[in-house]
């Protein structure tokens, strides 16, 4: 199943304000509705006579408990479309609700990793505000219960319909642009090196890492609806790419980082990337087929323009830096000491396996710890 893509915003209204759709159930974020410009633009040209309910997500992360208070309201309202505008939160939260069902075992399934759906409670129309996780072409979704990161992964998610609107991107703030451009990067190369990639995910994975090389630094420093239209497709390659590939060790060990510290989740992907880049390139001698790793690597370094893991390494360092991504725990408020237990229980084991040199509980937490290995 393929989401299929919408030209602009003219496209979606046309959608929206066809005869036949009565009721347009709208998720979305305050914040990233107004700094979007988006309420002007869509909300404001929907047809007087549909009948319209707008939900503003609360929780930064998605969760559970309010999850389940959207799908209600949802469900009340029945809606002809489902319409999510914002980040990777509401993106997942609507992917999520528009295959849910009235399941009292639903917290269960959902740890189990094994809830799955045959049928789309409407159709869906993901507009992200965010150039980030791709999320408004994927086949997955993130929910939080109890602090802990758990996985959707079904081909019922993916939406009908998406519309990349860069102007929607530029008055975004320079944190959240750097989070989730730096994600949109991490999962282009955290792609590439996938035990699951092949040769589309590749190629998806390479083009949305030579756009973001030339356009993320631009569109932190004087974002424009050009620089913004590069990394909007960037975002959405890299989407494209993790598909097919998924993510593997820096993804697998945010989770616990946004869940307990709060961190956005390309900050908390940021945190120790380099580190995991290190530790896959020197141990690659162990990997069952060196030679397809090494090969990885030199598409890597030839898409960041880099020759080798040091310039790698120190280029990844520098979109950090100009980013403002910190990674120094104390200056992050982060007792790493202290919840180093907390954030190894909270790795994503389905990601943690695509890491393409296997890591035990020693080196994980050593990483974590920004120890020597």
């Amino acid at each position: 199943m393929t989401a299929q893509k919408l030209k602009d915003i003219e496209s979606c209204l046309r959608i929206v304000n066809q005869k036949k759709i009565k009721k347009i159930f709208i998720l979305t974020g305050i914040n990233s509705l107004r700094s979007s410009g988006l309420d002007n633009k869509i909300i404001e040209n929907i047809d007087k006579k549909k009948k319209i309910k707008i939900y503003f997500k609360k929780k930064t992360l998605p969760e559970t408990g309010e999850l389940l208070n959207i799908f209600n309201s949802f469900k009340i309202f029945s809606p002809d479309i489902l319409l999510a505008i914002g980040g990777g939160a509401v993106l997942d939260y609507a992917k999520i609700i528009n295959i849910l069902k009235n399941d009292k075992n639903l917290i269960s399934k959902i740890k189990k990793y094994n809830y799955r759906s045959n049928k789309k409670n409407s159709r869906l129309i993901a507009i992200p505000t965010t150039a980030g996780s791709g999320a408004e072409v994927t086949s997955n979704a993130v929910i939080y219960h109890k602090n802990i990161k758990y996985s959707f992964e079904d081909v019922m998610l993916v939406p009908n319909n998406y519309c990349l609107c860069p102007s929607a991107l530029i008055d975004i703030p320079k944190n959240i642009k750097a989070s989730s451009g730096f994600d949109a990067i991490a999962q282009a190369i955290e792609s590439i090196l996938s035990t699951k990639s092949n040769s589309k995910s590749q190629n998806f994975a390479v083009s949305s890492l030579k756009i973001s090389n030339k356009a993320f630094l631009e569109y932190l420093k004087k974002p424009n609806i050009f620089n913004s239209s590069k990394m909007a497709k960037a975002a959405n390659l890299s989407g494209h790419a993790i598909n097919i590939s998924k993510t593997t060790a820096p993804h697998a060990c945010s989770y616990g980082f946004s869940a307990i510290h709060n961190l956005s989740h390309g900050h908390a992907v940021s945190l120790n990337f380099e580190r995991f880049m290190h530790f896959n390139y020197k141990n690659m001698y162990i990997e069952k087929n060196k030679n397809n790793l090494s090969n990885k690597f030199i598409k890597i370094f030839r898409a960041t323009n880099t020759k080798n893991i040091t310039e790698f390494l120190n280029y990844i360092k520098y979109l950090k830096r100009v980013g403002g991504l910190e990674d120094n725990y104390k200056k992050l408020n982060i007792n790493i000491n202290k919840d180093v237990n907390k954030i190894l229980s909270g790795v994503n084991p389905l990601r943690l396996k695509n890491n393409p040199v296997e890591l035990n509980r020693e080196s994980l937490k050593k990483i974590i710890l920004q120890e020597k290995i």
